[in-house]
Order: C-alpha cells, then structure tokens, then sequence
C-alpha cells in the first residue's frame, strides 16, 4: 500500500475516534429521557431593574453585599413576588448606603459657617438617621411593591375563578374551562396564570399543580385552595363545578369584605383632617369678635 494512502487512511481513523469521543460525551439526551426525567425547575421571568446613575454605581457592591448573605428571607421572598433582579436590590442598598455616609458629612460643611448646626450631638444624630433611613429604603419600597402585587393577584384569582365557572357551565372541560378563563383579561397576573397554564399543558403537569408552584410564588393561599378543588375533580368530576362556584363566590365575597374594611378605615383616618379643618375654621369666624370684646376701649 502507498505510505501515503495508509497514512491517509490512519489520520482518518483517527479524526473518526475522536470525533465519536466527543459526540459521546457531550451528546445532547433524547426526547424520551428528557420527558421520563424529572421536571426541570420553571424560569423565572424577572423584570429589568431600572435604576439612575447612583444604582449604577452601586452595582459595584453587589459583591460585597451577597457575600454578607444580603438579600434576607423576606427580602427574597418580596423580590420573587415582585418578579425582580436580587442584582438591583441590592445595588440600590449599596448606593443608598453611599449617599447616606457621603451626603450630611457635605451638607455639614456647607451649613457650619451659616450656624445652622450647633455642637457634635445633633449632627452625629442626623447623620446616623439618614444613614439608616436610606439603608431601609429600598426594603421598605420593596414590601409596598410587593403588597400590591399579592393584591392584584389575588383579585385577579377571584375574577379567574369566576371565568372557569362560567366556561364550565357553558359544557367545556377543566382544561378547556382553565385556557379560555385564562386567555379573557389583561395584565400581569393573568398573564402569569396564562403562561403556567401553558406550560402545563406542555410538559404534561397537571394544572392543579402549577397553580399550586404560582401560589407559592406569589405568596397567595387562595391558589392552593382552588388546585385542592382542581385535583378533587380528577377524582370526581361531576362535583368539580359546584366546588369552584362554592370557592369563587368565597373569594368574591372575602375581597369585597376586604374592600369595605379598607374603605372605612380610609374614611376614619380622614375624619382627624376634617375635624382640625372644621375647628380652624370656627378660630377664623371668631377670633374678630373675641377680639372686639376682649380688646376694645
């Protein structure tokens, strides 16, 4: 044989080893592995943090912050509710941090000549408070954010329930009932019903199951009360409608409960500012005339 024709023939069979070595190990699984493995974790879709230059900047002590075990349990509980970077939060600490430490040592020296600030106590106090107040900024916006959104989540669960009723009275199935109430409404929350449905109905999970991971998500209780009715339904489909009828009329009532606790309370805070008013302005109708007879010569 040609020398060159063998070598040819060896750097081919070569090139054919190690070829077959690396499909071996970094050969992709097959459909069938992938849908007999265990489900793999769902994505979470955080928002883009937005933030001003001082964020920016304060993305510098990220590092520094998670290695303090920085954020805390509830902290990263509000930033999954609130679908938000950890990354961002705690640039926004960092930042705050800085200008909290930075800004009155400043405004001192600007103020000193003028002898705004008498004596070391009242700045030192003032300092070590805007200090803390610009620490607990960000935690206190997060909590407010995060309120809000388990609100509107769990008026959106309550309208939901409502939609899966009605499709269930109009003859569709759970499933079919599950996709069209969440394919009617807007906004954040439905959107994430819609798309955990979805997912769902992709990777062969029971609905009843994903509801349950969304509740779970977004800290709301009335998901796993309606995934119980869900998954009874496996079991006993006739009574699947009368059980959701029963648990959305107990939403609707409990939000519309909450709705009217929240307005009266709002309606006992403004009676304080009415009452101060109206007293300001019987001092104004009467100071004149006490003045006349008090004063007059």
């Amino acid at each position: 044989m040609n020398p060159t024709t063998a070598a040819a023939l060896a750097g081919a069979a070569l090139g054919l080893a190690l070829w077959a070595l690396a499909a071996a190990r970094w050969a992709r699984p097959t459909l069938a592995e992938r849908l007999s493995g265990p489900r793999p974790p769902a994505r979470l879709a955080l928002r883009p943090s937005e933030g001003g230059l001082l964020t920016r900047l304060g993305r510098v002590g990220v590092p520094l912050l998670h290695a303090a075990g920085l954020p805390g349990k509830r902290a990263a509980r509000n930033l999954r509710i609130c679908d938000r970077d950890p990354g961002g939060y705690l640039a926004e600490k960092a930042a705050g941090v800085v200008v909290g430490v930075l800004f009155p040592p400043v405004m001192g020296l600007l103020l000193s000549p003028l002898g705004v600030l008498n004596g070391p106590l009242v700045p030192v106090i003032l300092w070590v408070g805007f200090a803390l107040l610009m620490w607990f900024a960000p935690d206190l916006s997060l909590n407010d954010e995060a309120t809000k959104r388990k609100e509107e989540m769990r008026r959106t669960l309550s309208g939901f329930a409502d939609l899966v009723v009605v499709s269930l009275a109009g003859g569709a199935g759970v499933s079919g009932a599950l996709t069209d109430a969440s394919a009617n409404g807007g906004g954040w929350a439905m959107a994430a019903i819609r798309d955990a449905l979805r997912e769902a109905s992709l990777t062969r999970v029971p609905a009843w199951q994903v509801l349950r991971e969304l509740g779970e998500r977004y800290d709301t209780p009335e998901f796993a009360e309606l995934s119980a009715s869900l998954h009874l339904a496996g079991a006993d489909g006739a009574r699947v409608r009368s059980s959701l009828s029963a648990k959305a009329k107990t939403l609707r009532v409990q939000f519309l409960a909450e709705m009217e606790a929240a307005a009266q309370a709002s309606t006992e805070r403004m009676s304080l500012p009415v009452v101060l008013l109206f007293a300001g302005f019987l001092v104004l109708l009467g100071y004149p005339a006490m003045n006349l007879i008090l004063f007059s010569t």
